[in-house]
C-alpha cells in the first residue's frame, strides 16, 4: 500500500488541481442540477399573498383629547382582536360571503392575523394558488373581524349606546403581481450551490479513487524519486514512433515544447552525478505502450544535436523497434556480436542527418533474450560501446519480462518512462520493486505524454513564448529534415524546472534509499548514490 493511500489533508493548491482536472464533470454536474431546480419550479404551484388592514379606534376620536386617552385602550384591544381574528368562526363568515369550497380549518392556516408591536394596526395576510382569491379574502377578512369584533363589544355596551372601540378598515388588498413562492432566483441559488457541492464531491472521490498517475509532483510525493524529465503529448507521435522532425512549411503544434523538454531533459542527465556522470543509461517503463522507444530514440537526437557521440543499443530482443523509429537495416545487431557472427564495427549503423548517433540495433531474435542480456559478453559489449559514447538502452517493459532486470545490473543507472494518465501507481511499484530486487540502479522516471493544455505540472506554453522571444528565425518556415531539438553544439545549460519538494515517500522505500527524490525541490541536480554490484 503506498502512504498517500492513508487518509490526509487537501491543501488550497490540490483542491485547485483536482477542480482543474474534472472541470467539466463538476460543468455538467451543476447544468444539471440547475437545470433539476428549474424544472422543480416550473412543476410547484404558485403561491401568492396579500395583504389588507384595520385599524382599532375608540369612541370619540373625534375629540383630540378623547382620542389620547383612550389611544392606549385601542392598543390593549388590538392584541385581543388578533386571537379573534385567527378563528374558526371569521374563516366561516369569509368563506360564505366568498362562496369558497374550502374548509374553515384550511383557509384559516393560509391566512395570518399580525399586531404591530405599540400599534393598533391589524395586518391580515392571505396565501392562495389564485392572486384574485388572496386579495379577496384579505379584503373579507378584515370585514368580517369588523363586523365580528363590534358584535361582540355592543353586547357589552350598555343598552342603546354604540361599543367603546372598533375596527375600521384601513387599506385594501393590492392584487399580487408575483408568487412569493417558490422564488425563481432562491431556486436556481440552491441548485446552483447543491451542483457545485456534488460536483466537487465527484471529482474528489474520483481523484482519490483514480490510481493513474497524473503529474510529477505526484511521483515525488508517491515513491520519493525524482522526476527528472517530463516530455509533453505530441500529436506527431500518436501513429507511430519516430524521431520528431519539422515536415516542409507546416509547423505542428507543440513542437518547440517537445524540443525544450528533452533539452531539459538532457540537462538534467547532466546534473545527476556530475563526477561520475553514467555512461551507460538503460531506459525502459512499466508496460509497454508507454513511449520508452520514442523517448530513448529523441533523446539520442537530443544529444547528438548537442555535438555529443550517442550509440542507442536495441536491447528489446522479443519485439525490436528502434530500427523502425531510426530507419536503419534490421538485419544484423546485438545477437550477431554476442554469437560472434560480426564484429561492433560492422554491425553499428550511423544515422544520417547526424553523425554524431550511431545505431546498434537487435539483430535476428534469439530463443533465449533473458540469457544473452543478462550474459558476460553482452556486459563486455556495452563497457565498449560506452568508450566510445555515451549508451542510451532501449529496454524491454519492465513487469511482462525480466529482460530489464536483468540488464539494469550492467548499466550505469535505470531511468523508467511513466506515461501521464496512463501508468498508474500500482504498476509502476510493482516495475520499481522489480529493479530493487536485484539492485539495479533506479536514476528517475521520465513522465511522458503530459497534455500540454489545461492541469499538469509543466506549461509548455512557456516554451513557446520563450522560444518566440528568443528565437525570431523561428516564425521562418523549418528546413525539412532538421531535427527537433537544439542545434548541434548548442550548450545545455537552462536550469532545471523546480518541482514541489516531496511530502511523503513510499512505505517500502528506507531513508538512505537511492530512490530519494532530492529534498531541497531541485530537479535533477543530485548527486546518485553509487551503483551497487
Amino acid at each position: 500500500m503506498l502512504q498517500d493511500d492513508k487518509p490526509q489533508g487537501m491543501s488550497g493548491n490540490d483542491l485547485l488541481s483536482v477542480v482543474r482536472s474534472h472541470w467539466l464533470g463538476i460543468l455538467l454536474i451543476t447544468v444539471f442540477m440547475v437545470g433539476g431546480s428549474l424544472g422543480w419550479y416550473t412543476l410547484q404551484p404558485k403561491i401568492y399573498s396579500a395583504e389588507s388592514s384595520g385599524i382599532v379606534v375608540t369612541a370619540g376620536a373625534e375629540n383630540l383629547g378623547m382620542s389620547l386617552a383612550g389611544d392606549n385602550l385601542a392598543k390593549s384591544k388590538a392584541k385581543g382582536y388578533q386571537s379573534v381574528g385567527e378563528s374558526i368562526l371569521i374563516a366561516e363568515s369569509v368563506i360564505e360571503s366568498l362562496g369558497l369550497k374550502e374548509s374553515a380549518p384550511d383557509i384559516t392556516r393560509s391566512v395570518s392575523v399580525s399586531v404591530p408591536l405599540d400599534s393598533v394596526e391589524i395586518r391580515i395576510s392571505a396565501r392562495s394558488s389564485d392572486p384574485q382569491t388572496a386579495q379577496n379574502v384579505a379584503d373579507a377578512w378584515v370585514a368580517a373581524l369588523a363586523s365580528q369584533v363590534y358584535e361582540l363589544d355592543k353586547g357589552n355596551a350598555s343598552p342603546g349606546t354604540e361599543p367603546v372601540t372598533k375596527i375600521v378598515p384601513l387599506t385594501k388588498a393590492s392584487l399580487p403581481s408575483a408568487p412569493i413562492s417558490p422564488l425563481l432566483t432562491a431556486t436556481l441559488g440552491i441548485g446552483l450551490a447543491a451542483g457545485l457541492l456534488i460536483g466537487l464531491g465527484y471529482a474528489i472521490a474520483r481523484n482519490h479513487f483514480d490510481r493513474r498517475i497524473r503529474g510529477a509532483s505526484e511521483i515525488e510525493r508517491l515513491f520519493g524519486l525524482a522526476v527528472v524529465g517530463t516530455l509533453p503529448l505530441d500529436k506527431r507521435l500518436s501513429e507511430k514512433s519516430s524521431v520528431l522532425e519539422t515536415t516542409g512549411t507546416h509547423r505542428v503544434p507543440g513542437g518547440h515544447a517537445m524540443a525544450e523538454a528533452l533539452r531539459e531533459l538532457r540537462t538534467n542527465l547532466d546534473f545527476i552525478d556530475v563526477d561520475n556522470p553514467p555512461r551507460i543509461l538503460l531506459i525502459t517503463s512499466s508496460l509497454p505502450s508507454e513511449g520508452k522507444s520514442t523517448v530513448t530514440s529523441n533523446l539520442a537526437a537530443t544529444i547528438a544535436a548537442a555535438g555529443r557521440d550517442v550509440i542507442v543499443v536495441d536491447a528489446d530482443l522479443r519485439r525490436p523497434t528502434v530500427h523502425q523509429v531510426f530507419g536503419v537495416l534490421p538485419d544484423v545487431g546485438v545477437t550477431d556480436i554476442l554469437s560472434a557472427r560480426a564484429s561492433i564495427d560492422e554491425v553499428l549503423q550511423e544515422w544520417g542527418p547526424n553523425p554524431h548517433l550511431r545505431i546498434l540495433t537487435a539483430g535476428r531474435i534469439p530463443p533465449n533474450p533473458s540469457e544473452l542480456l543478462g550474459s558476460r559478453a553482452m556486459e563486455h559489449l556495452l563497457n565498449e560501446l560506452s568508450q566510445r559514447a555515451m549508451v542510451l538502452i532501449d529496454a524491454p517493459p519492465l513487469l511482462p519480462v525480466t529482460d530489464a532486470a536483468v540488464l539494469s545490473r550492467v548499466a550505469d543507472g535505470t531511468l523508467v518512462v511513466a506515461r501521464a494518465r496512463k501508468t498508474t501507481r500500482d504498476t509502476l511499484f510493482r516495475a520499481l520493486g522489480n529493479l530493487t530486487r536485484v539492485r539495479g540502479r533506479v536514476l528517475g522516471v521520465i513522465l511522458n505524454c503530459v497534455a500540454t493544455n489545461g492541469p499538469g505540472d509543466v506549461n509548455y506554453g512557456y516554451y513557446g513564448a520563450y522560444g518566440s522571444a528568443e528565437n525570431p528565425q523561428d516564425d521562418t518556415p523549418p528546413v525539412p529534415g532538421t531535427v527537433l531539438s537544439a542545434p548541434a553544439g548548442a550548450l545545455a545549460d537552462n536550469p532545471a524546472t523546480p518541482l514541489p519538494e516531496p511530502r511523503e515517500a513510499s512505505t517500502f522505500l528506507a531513508p538512505d534509499s537511492p530512490w530519494r527524490a532530492p529534498q531541497d525541490g531541485s530537479r535533477g541536480r543530485r548527486s546518485a548514490p553509487p551503483r551497487q554490484v
